[in-house]
């Protein structure tokens, strides 16, 4: 029987690098907006935006906390252009900036809510 070559060779490196459409800034772009998803309190605000825009003293409400604290989080999601706003008199409302960040939020729930999340493999078969 004859071995098998298991090393790819310069072709389909070749091929793989003209298929790559990211660019490293594209890439930091996207690592920001993790990091700013990546916080409880912020994803726990992000989710509620989901449901449509929210005013301010109503995500603090729901959250449990104070409109500083809110508005310092919401602050940090709109310098990453994940959420946005519009003013209305003396209120301020917020809503996801686009479908994106909806289904990037909705996907990272879903994905966490997945059996095979919750037990740590026995064996490790090298996913």
């Amino acid at each position: 029987m004859k071995p098998v070559d298991v090393h790819c060779g310069p072709e389909e490196h070749a091929r793989r690098l003209r298929e790559q459409t990211v660019n490293d800034e594209q890439l930091e772009r996207a690592a920001a907006i993790f990091r700013a998803a990546g916080d409880l309190s912020r994803l726990k605000l992000l989710h509620r935006l989901c449901d449509g825009e929210w005013c301010v003293t109503e995500l603090a409400e729901a959250a449990g906390v104070g409109l500083s604290t809110v508005s310092q989080q919401l602050r940090l999601l709109r310098a990453e252009r994940i959420v946005g706003r519009r003013r209305a008199g003396k209120h301020i409302f917020y809503s996801l900036a686009d479908s994106h960040v909806s289904a990037l939020i909705q996907s990272a729930i879903e994905h966490a809510a997945e059996p095979h999340l919750h037990h740590k493999e026995e064996k490790d078969d090298g996913d």
